[in-house]
Parts: C-alpha cells; sequence; structure tokens
C-alpha cells in the first residue's frame, strides 16, 4: 500500500491502519535463500522443536568441544550464517542455529520479539553454549533473553549490527508503511495492553547494563541503511564489557558473508 493511501486511511479508518501496521510488526516475510545457503543447511543434522503452538527448525553442525549458537534477525534465518558456519566447522566448533517462529523452515503464524526472546533463552540453555552470534534484531532478542535469566553466564557474544530501542523499531515500520502519529499511538497501547510491558522500556541499551557476558564486540557498518550505527554506538556506551569496530562497504546484509567480518569474528572467539 503506497504511503499516500495509508495517509487517508489513517484519517479515515484508523482502527484498520492499525490493525495493519500490527500485522506489519507480528508477521515476517520469509526471503528466500541463495544456493550455497540451502547447500548448508542441508549440511546439518535437522530436528523439529515443538514451541509455543510453533515447529521451531533446528540445526546442528557436530564438531569439537567449543560450541556456539546463532541468533538471526528479524525475517531472516538460519541460512543468512552459511559462510560464517563454514569457517566454524573448519575450526571445529559445534554449530547450533535455528529458525526463529514464523522465520525460515518454521511454521508461520502471528509471533512477536517475546516469544522469539523466549526461544533464544531456551536454547541456550538447552545447548549449555557460551559463545553466541547475532545479526540484526537477534541482538534484542538475545540481549533481553540474558536479561530475562540472569542465571545464565556467556564468555564471548558478537553483534553484527544492533538495534537499541524497541520504540526505534515502530518508528522505523511507522515512516516505511507511511502511517501518522495517531496510529503510532494506537499500535503502542495494542502492544503494551497485549504484552503487559512499557514499549519505552525495551531497549538493549539498558539490558546490557545487567547481563552477564565476559567480553562482547559489536560490530557495525557506518553505512548501514536498515540500522543506522549510532543504534549500535549507543548499545556500545552502556556495555563495559563491550568493543566497538565500525567498517564500511558491507551494509545491513552483506555482513554476514564478509571475509573480513567473519575473520574477525573468529579472531575475537579464539583469543
Amino acid at each position: 500500500m503506497k504511503k499516500s493511501l495509508v495517509r487517508i486511511a489513517s484519517m479515515l479508518w484508523p482502527n484498520g491502519v492499525t490493525s495493519f501496521a500490527y500485522y506489519q510488526l507480528t508477521n515476517p516475510q520469509v526471503r528466500k535463500l541463495r544456493e550455497n545457503e540451502l547447500s548448508t543447511l542441508n549440511t546439518a543434522d535437522q530436528s523439529i522443536l515443538k514451541f509455543k503452538g510453533f515447529d521451531i527448525q533446528l540445526y546442528i553442525w557436530i564438531g569439537g568441544a567449543k560450541s556456539i549458537l546463532l541468533i538471526h534477525g528479524w525475517e531472516g534465518q538460519a541460512g543468512n550464517f552459511s559462510d560464517l558456519i563454514k569457517v566454524l566447522i573448519e575450526r571445529d566448533y559445534t554449530v547450533y542455529a535455528f529458525d526463529g517462529p514464523s522465520h525460515g523452515f518454521s511454521s508461520k503464524g502471528k509471533t512477536s520479539l517475546f516469544e522469539f526472546t523466549e526461544l533464544v533463552g531456551l536454547l541456550i540453555k538447552k545447548y549449555k553454549v557460551k559463545n553466541l552470534v547475532s545479526h540484526s534484531f537477534g541482538g534484542v532478542a538475545t540481549t533481553y533473553a540474558l536479561y530475562q535469566n540472569p542465571e545464565i553466564a556467556i564468555d564471548k557474544y558478537v553483534l553484527l549490527t544492533t538495534p537499541d530501542k524497541f520504540i526505534e523499531r515502530i518508528d522505523d515500520v511507522c515512516h516505511m508503511v507511511g502511517i501518522n502519529d495517531n496510529i503510532k499511538k494506537r499500535l503502542v497501547e495494542r502492544l503494551e495492553n497485549e504484552t503487559g510491558l512499557s514499549v519505552l522500556n525495551l531497549n538493549v541499551s539498558d539490558f546490557v547494563k545487567s547481563i552477564h557476558v565476559n567480553q562482547a564486540l559489536i560490530i557495525h557498518d557506518k553505512d548501514d541503511k536498515v540500522i543506522p550505527i549510532q543504534r549500535s554506538r549507543n548499545v556500545h556506551k552502556n556495555w563495559s564489557a563491550s568493543m566497538f569496530m565500525q567498517i564500511d562497504g558491507t551494509g545491513h546484509f552483506r555482513i554476514l558473508r564478509t571475509p573480513s567480518v567473519i575473520n574477525d569474528t573468529i579472531q575475537f572467539l579464539k583469543n
């Protein structure tokens, strides 16, 4: 729907446009994988986990004693990490990954940050991993999961870009769709009524102040068009355990398959 039509509809049918915006936030699009991403997934041991009415697709590449969990972003999936997975296997890691609720090859339905977060916490405990790599929105779900489970201690955590404030995600959707401040207010109220949480309190830069991570590395492209680099910088500023690396030439998605980024990730995990 074009922004101009949405603006008109926002005035005439505010309830319908609020539902439309809500749908955009809770129903991720499934993006087609590249051939090499599919081939990497096909080398994994695969299984299904029943979770919150979803069939969650799990992947394991059995290697050595070192283990790591990979957490994809919103509208992403495990296959997006294929280039990193290949290098981790070469380095004798046991690699765990998954497709989130309504993502990738998991079953489809309405989902949210909160289901994604609960699943991440469950899998960290299930696999007893001490190393994590997340991309984009995966950083929100992971830091929130660690915040909600203070008994979990992580040795190394790499964030390949991260959002900060959940309200910024809502702002981004509102801008993308073209809805006005009145609809945004209605949308926030609907989310808060359903979750019982204040949207303004869902901030990665707050979560990281109390989670138990020994060392973290945030890598972000200065020209990222999806998540502005300042959001990662603010997380870093509030996270004493973190280091920050600014890069260029990768954008938001190519960062996952850029050899220098993969090498920096491996070196950080190794040291």
